[in-house]
This record gives structure tokens, sequence and C-alpha cells, in this order.
């Protein structure tokens, strides 16, 4: 079940049931946030809710797309009660990245650098047996509701970046309940979009490269993630041909930790079970067009597909400019 947030023609939101290019309208509902906390309260499926509340009233998803009127799958109203988060460190990449990647992490601990001292914990430890918690994954915080995008919308990148670069990752879209415990309401399609050569001018710029927009969506998938997902990134020109393409693969197939177990290291902290709060974690990729030497240029556009999330996910790279805060003395 795929299910998408919009604006309709008179600006009004609305949450629809996505099949094909057919969207029916769920009755009684402005927003996934709404319909997620009915769930919960309720102890109701998410998808029993959805089928229970159909409506008889369709739209088009391509006119919608095409007039702009998508929304991220999930959001908040308080845009400062939506974490943005992720994981890195995660994914095994394809046969021959992940035997590339065995043979390093095969020797001495002490000769590796942190980065694959870390990967080689989740390959070692990152799928536990259920109950039990594994290894603890890199983890990193990209912002708060404010930078998400929805698929078509800009992605902006400040003036001061030095790269602005795709990842096509899985997200896990998240409800805290009345009862302080995460609802996860479904996956999404996302772009990470990180600063990689702000990254790997020192490792601990880290957490600098990943203060940037980032897009979902779409489309939100109910239910569980498919263990093998399939995909394909893409970067089009201004004239919007296809300059850098190539597949990808996720789901826990391809990964070296459990969604459970990302999920576990992330909830673990009270911080992040709040009543109320919606979160939106992205769960890692080996598959980057920077690895490949490209740099992407303003008025360039990034697409993110994979069918088991239906429509790809589009924007276009842009910059904004900076206004530096002078901090005043009180």
């Amino acid at each position: 079940m795929l299910l998408i947030q919009f604006k309709n023609e008179n600006g009004g939101r609305q949450v629809g049931l996505l099949q094909d290019d057919v969207v029916t309208i769920i009755d009684g509902y402005d927003s996934t946030y709404a319909l997620a906390q009915d769930a919960i309260r309720s102890k109701t499926g998410l998808a029993e809710l959805v089928n229970a509340k159909l409506g008889a009233a369709t739209a088009s998803y391509a006119a919608i797309a095409a007039a702009g009127r998508l929304l991220a799958p999930l959001d908040h109203a308080d845009e400062a009660h939506c974490y943005v988060t992720g994981t890195g460190l995660t994914h095994l990449g394809s046969a021959g990245a992940r035997d590339a990647m065995h043979k390093k992490i095969g020797g001495d601990a002490d000769s590796l650098s942190d980065s694959m001292k870390m990967f080689r914990l989740g390959v070692e430890g990152g799928k536990p047996a259920n109950g039990t918690a594994g290894a603890q994954p890199e983890w990193f915080y990209k912002g708060d509701g404010s930078i998400v995008r929805a698929g078509g919308q800009p992605l902006g990148m400040p003036d001061f970046a030095l790269d602005g670069g795709e990842e096509p990752e899985i997200a896990g879209l998240y409800v805290i309940g009345d009862d302080g415990q995460p609802y996860r309401v479904g996956y999404a399609i996302g772009n990470e979009f990180s600063d990689h050569v702000t990254e790997r001018q020192n490792y601990l710029y880290l957490a600098h490269s990943k203060l940037r927009m980032c897009s979902v969506g779409p489309a939100l998938l109910v239910g569980e993630l498919p263990e093998h997902i399939d995909g394909t990134s893409r970067v089009l020109d201004a004239s919007g041909k296809v300059r850098w393409e190539k597949a990808f693969v996720s789901g826990e197939t391809n990964m070296s930790h459990t969604i459970a177990n990302l999920e576990h290291h992330h909830f673990k902290y009270p911080l992040f079970k709040r009543p109320g709060d919606v979160h939106v974690h992205f769960f890692g990729t080996a598959t980057l067009s920077f690895a490949d030497g490209v740099t992407v240029a303003p008025g360039e556009t990034f697409e993110v597909e994979a069918p088991a999330f239906g429509p790809a996910l589009s924007n276009r790279l842009e910059i904004f400019p900076t206004e530096f805060a002078k901090v005043s003395t009180l």
C-alpha cells in the first residue's frame, strides 16, 4: 500500500491511496500524521484504517505532481517537532563492492581507519538475534522538519557548501504515540543529500556535511520493507538528459544491520520518544555519483527511483545565499 500527501487545487491538504496514476482520497483526514495518530489511539493497523476510510473521490497523481502540489509523505504541523537523522556505513553494496570491502576489513583492526572499524562492527554484530541489541551504527543529525523537501521541490545548497551530492536511501517514517512509544508509519525513498567534499577534508566534519536539506517521497510504503530493494539513482543535466546513472540496492539482504537494530539504537534515547513527535530516519546507502567523480551543478536534477516505492523522487539543485548572523550581547 502506497500513500501520498498533497494539496488539492484549492490549496487544502489531502491524503490518498496511490494505485498507478489514481489517487483515491481518504475521507476525514488532511494529513498522514492525523491518520497515524488515529491508528495508534484506536489500536488499528494503518492499512486497515485506510481501507475503512477510503472515499469515492479520486485525483490524478500525474496532475498533482505536474502542478507541484506534492507534499512529503509524513510531516508535523510544527517543524521543530520533526527530527531528521540517519545512520551510515550500513550497506554492503554490489557483490564486487562487498568482496572489496571484506578484504579491507579483514586484517588487523588496529590498522583500519575509524570508518572501516565501524563498518566491521556492523558486519560482525549488526544483525543480532531477535530481542537483543547488536552493534551501534554510525549516527548523525540532519535537522528538523524545515529541511525536508517533497518530490518536485528544489534542494537548496548553501553558497558556502563545497559540494551538493545525492545519497539515494530508504527512510523510516515514525510517529511517537501518546504512550511515548515509537510507531513506524512506513518507509519512503529519499535523497539524504550531503556535502561530500567537506566530509572528505576531515571525517570530523561529517556533522557539518550533513546539515543540509533532504527530500523524501513521493509515496509512503505501508507495512514491512521488502528484504531486497532494487533502485536507480540518476543525475539529469539542465536539459533533462541523463548524464550519470547507477543501480543501487537496499533492504536487509544488502545491509550489515537489521532495521530493528538501527531503530533500537535511535529510539533508546528518551529525547527521541517525546509524545507527538515525528522522526524521519535515513538508513544509509552504498551508491553515490560523487564516488564516480561527478560534481552536480545548480540547475541539474537528482532522480531516485525504486519500483517498490512507486513514482520517482525528483529534485533540482539550487544554491541559496547565506545570511550570516552576528551574535549580539544582551
